[in-house]
């Protein structure tokens, strides 16, 4: 037998509101166990608008609602649970991105784009991401210490190697850094939001433009090459595609790496268990990202047509949160999910990177470079310590991708 949803309240919900905060860097917020147990497909109130959405929190339940055709990632669509605070007007104006895109269009940017990210020309950047890891470090270590480790290693690493791939001048970093950091700001408000938004697509406005005139060896222009004969986006479209790839090229990984780090920090146990067989690397890296699952609720939904999940209908039109720090917690996949085991077998079966068609591009990027840092940071800084007790450290509570502000280290 089957449930449904109840109307939206007109008074004061009885759900509770979602995002629901992480009392442990290292873990899930910690109703979410109760939630697996309990009642897997549940309903909260979203913060930024109230609005009542559906919570998905096992593993088989959440690549179950990734993978079906009958939810949709358009943002534009009545019911979709949105996590900013964004007017009719504006939402009215979106350009979708690809994230935000369903089949047919989808398929097709999608398949112009996914030879950058192979794992051959992955293996064929590797040399260069050294080169940049090797720069950062040199730099940090001319400093004597302490250094924040998020400024100093964690952003500029892959916020260098998006630039270079996507053709964008890296000497402008500190502008798209911070309008991506605001776009990933829970508690802006629209006018806030929509200015970080319309601020870098201007930017990239005026890069796109240039390169169809005069291209380089990067992304853009083999993208506008391709679609010369593809024709599968406008102007515009390669603008919000610019837009996306940069914000979510440096904005993900460079919080994971903070975060790791953080976590090996204090887990010495492990930290030398990793120094003591470098091997483990690829796989420590895959619990790293399952621990934190950064992107928790970035696989946003809503159904298009009722779906059954879990013995729970929901009905065309309600919004579903399918996630995924819920899903890498879950008992029944991964047990003993709260310890962090970089010899556990079921790691690389994490949802970090989503499900289905909407599963991210630029995963093997991100490995290749989380790899590259924590490796390189073993073997040429030994001494890595942090500068600050724990307990001092602020946490990104407030963003749609969870990380740390800074990480002072000293060695």
């Amino acid at each position: 037998m089957t449930q449904s949803a109840d109307p939206a309240p007109e008074t004061a919900s009885p759900y509770p509101r979602f995002p629901m905060r992480r009392t442990c860097p290292f873990s899930e917020p910690p109703e979410y166990a109760g939630l697996r147990a309990d009642e897997p497909v549940s309903r909260a109130e979203l913060k930024v608008n109230g609005k009542p959405t559906w919570l998905v929190t096992r593993h088989e339940h959440v690549r179950q609602v990734l993978g079906d055709p009958r939810v949709s990632s358009n943002l534009k669509r009545p019911g979709y649970p949105h996590q900013f605070h964004i007017s009719e007007e504006m939402l009215a104006h979106v350009r979708l991105m690809l994230l935000s895109m369903d089949p047919p269009d989808h398929t097709a940017q999608r398949r112009m784009l996914i030879p950058e990210f192979t794992a051959r020309r992955v293996k064929e950047m590797r040399p260069r991401i050294q080169e940049i890891v090797d720069e950062r470090i040199d730099a940090m270590l001319a400093s004597d210490g302490p250094v924040d480790l998020v400024t100093a290693l964690a952003l500029p690493v892959p916020s260098l190697t998006i630039c270079e791939l996507l053709g964008v001048p890296y000497e402008d970093h500190p502008q798209f850094e911070a309008w991506s950091a605001a776009m990933m700001n829970h508690d802006l408000s629209p006018e806030e939001y929509g200015a970080s938004v319309q601020a870098l697509d201007a930017y990239l406005d005026k890069l796109v433009t240039l390169k169809e005139t005069e291209p380089g060896d990067d992304l853009i222009s083999r993208f506008l090459d391709k679609n010369r004969t593809e024709q599968v986006a406008d102007h515009v479209d390669v603008v919000t595609m610019a837009r996306m790839m940069l914000v979510g090229g440096h904005e993900t990984t460079a919080n994971m790496i903070a975060l790791g780090v953080l976590a090996l920090l204090e887990h010495p146990d492990r930290l030398a268990e990793l120094r003591s067989d470098p091997a483990l690397l690829p796989n420590a890296v895959e619990e790293l990202l399952r621990v934190f699952s950064i992107s928790d609720s970035g696989t946003a939904r809503v159904a298009v047509e009722d779906i059954e999940v879990g013995g729970v209908t929901i009905r065309a039109g309600e919004g579903i949160l399918a996630l995924n720090n819920a899903a890498d917690h879950d008992e029944a996949v991964f047990p003993d999910p709260g310890t962090l085991d970089l010899r556990r077998r079921e790691a690389r079966s994490h949802l970090a990177f989503g499900y289905g068609i909407h599963q991210c591009m630029g995963a093997n990027l991100a490995r290749a470079e989380l790899e590259i840092v924590y490796g390189t940071l073993l073997r040429r800084v030994p001494g890595l310590r942090l500068a600050v007790a724990p307990e001092e450290l602020r946490f990104k509570d407030d963003a749609m991708v969870y990380g740390v502000h800074e990480l002072p280290v000293t060695w």
